[in-house]
């Protein structure tokens, strides 16, 4: 999901301003490989055994911690709710 949460975020900010896109992707890919190296460095999340990550003021990047890797599940507008409602 979070692959195709990325690439949605990039198309619509791409669509006015492609150099935004860009800068905001080297700034997912910065605080990933910056919880890759320290994977506790970032906050709990609100959903259990996940942490999440503040890039910008307006984007969250939500990861598991697993033995052998980091695994980022979501990244999400802040306008989205997080987590996902109760059915």
């Amino acid at each position: 999901m979070a692959i195709a949460d990325r690439d949605a975020i990039m198309a619509h900010i791409a669509e006015d301003n492609p150099a935004a896109a860009l800068a905001l992707d080297e700034d997912f890919e910065a605080h990933a490989d910056r919880a890759c190296r320290t994977p506790t460095l970032y906050k709990p999340g609100r959903m259990k055994g996940t942490r999440e990550i503040v890039v910008r003021e307006n984007y969250v990047m939500v990861y598991l911690v697993q033995p052998a890797a980091v695994v980022i599940v979501r990244v999400l507008h802040a306008a989205q709710q997080w987590p996902p409602a109760a059915v």
